[in-house]
């Protein structure tokens, strides 16, 4: 019993609860958003490939993107570029299946977030601020 006791001790003291933020560049948000697939508005969404903005605010810091990815999945993303603070050119465009931050012309990929163009000069660059998703029926729900 004394053995089982230090080691659950060990175990809790080994635990570590990381708070900091996924990207030092962007405030982590929380937020819920339901996106109704029976409103034309969201209507891309029906179809595999199509990537959607969603800026109404209070989603993320500046929206985010939504795209379905296969059948029954769909990705989420931060629409403020992770590689600068916010500022007057941080929210990216889409293009195709991958947005691209107008400041530097950084180009991340919607099915998996990778930043495609990431400069080799050392410096530490983030793919895109991830959002869970879930589906329910036609309401896809994004949150963070």
């Amino acid at each position: 019993m004394r053995y089982v006791s230090i080691l659950l001790l060990l175990l809790l003291l080994s635990c570590e609860k990381n708070t900091s933020n996924r990207n030092p560049f962007l405030q982590e948000v929380s937020f819920r958003f339901e996106l109704n697939l029976n409103l034309p508005l969201y209507n891309d969404l029906n179809n595999i490939g199509n990537p959607v903005y969603v800026g109404n605010t209070g989603v993320g810091t500046r929206g985010a993107f939504v795209m379905r990815t296969s059948f029954d999945t769909f990705f989420a993303f931060e629409a403020s570029c992770p590689n600068h603070a916010p500022n007057s050119c941080s929210t990216m465009n889409i293009q195709g299946q991958n947005v691209i931050c107008s400041c530097e012309n950084f180009e991340y990929n919607l099915f998996t977030g990778e930043h495609l163009n990431r400069p080799d000069d050392g410096n530490r660059y983030y793919d895109l601020l991830f959002y869970r998703t879930s589906q329910s029926g036609n309401t896809v729900t994004i949150s963070n």
